[in-house]
């Protein structure tokens, strides 16, 4: 049986929304929360929280300890290095990704992508690339043997900010897996779930408001339940659905095109 070792990269530090992982939701912090729906899955195997060696990532060490939740502190900037060194530190045989701006995560999503990894022989496998999913159902999971070579050879400031898309950039190199939303439809770019600006963080306590009280472990589909009949819930972000990090970096990604990212 493969090791899985979960990592869950946070950090106080936020240019359009600091401290949002520290912001509480119904009296927890929305990382214990994001904890709480990654624990419901059961594929996710041994649960760490990466955060930083900044002074202002004492808190998020803190909110661990009072918490039971594994913590490793590392690069600010290094993201791969960062994950490397929680793999080797608990032995990892595979690795999984999963940024703390994803607290409506679905637990059914990540063991999905986990089983379809331990299904097949593939080096690499995420529901990213493409992506089908609304927004914050990132999943990405890698050997530890693919996650060391790309430590060793990722060069690009982005390629170590970003953990990953050394990998799913050079398929010639990697045997690479996606899973796509059973449903055959495509919500990536119109369904915006994880938080980055004020209005996310309205929306996503707008919703565990909402369910978390007579659903706790409330899943994808209670959340699309709810905004079909509450489309107002829906317009709180709805601005910034397929605003993410690859706009940034058009002119150097070779795999994502203009159309899997949304300037503003």
């Amino acid at each position: 049986m493969k090791k899985i070792v979960t990592v869950i990269q946070a950090r106080s530090g936020s240019s359009r929304l600091p401290g949002k992982v520290s912001k509480e939701i119904l009296g927890k912090t929305l990382l214990v929360r994001m904890i709480e729906r990654i624990q419901v899955a059961s594929l996710t195997g041994t649960i760490v929280v990466a955060t930083t060696l900044d002074a202002e990532d004492d808190s998020i060490e803190n909110i661990c300890k009072e918490n039971s939740i594994l913590c490793y502190r590392g690069s600010s900037l290094d993201l791969l290095d960062r994950h490397y060194h929680v793999a080797k530190l608990f032995d990892a045989d595979a690795v999984v990704k999963i940024p703390s701006d994803c607290p409506l995560i679905d637990p059914q999503v990540i063991d999905k992508v986990l089983q379809y990894y331990l299904d097949h022989n593939f080096d690499f496998v995420s529901n990213l690339h493409p992506a089908t999913y609304p927004d914050g159902n990132d999943v990405e999971v890698m050997s530890f043997k693919t996650l060391e070579t790309a430590w060793k050879e990722a060069q690009k400031d982005f390629e170590r900010e970003h953990t990953t898309p050394y990998i799913w950039e050079h398929p010639e190199k990697f045997r690479i897996g996606n899973v796509a939303w059973e449903t055959g439809l495509d919500y990536s770019m119109s369904h915006r779930f994880t938080i980055d600006y004020a209005e996310d963080f309205t929306f996503i306590k707008t919703v565990y408001e909402k369910l978390y009280p007579t659903k706790p472990n409330f899943g994808l589909s209670d959340i699309l339940d709810l905004l079909g009949l509450n489309p107002e819930i829906a317009a709180i972000n709805e601005k910034y659905a397929g605003v993410n990090w690859y706009r940034n970096h058009m002119n150097e990604l070779k795999t994502v095109t203009e159309a899997q990212t949304k300037h503003i």
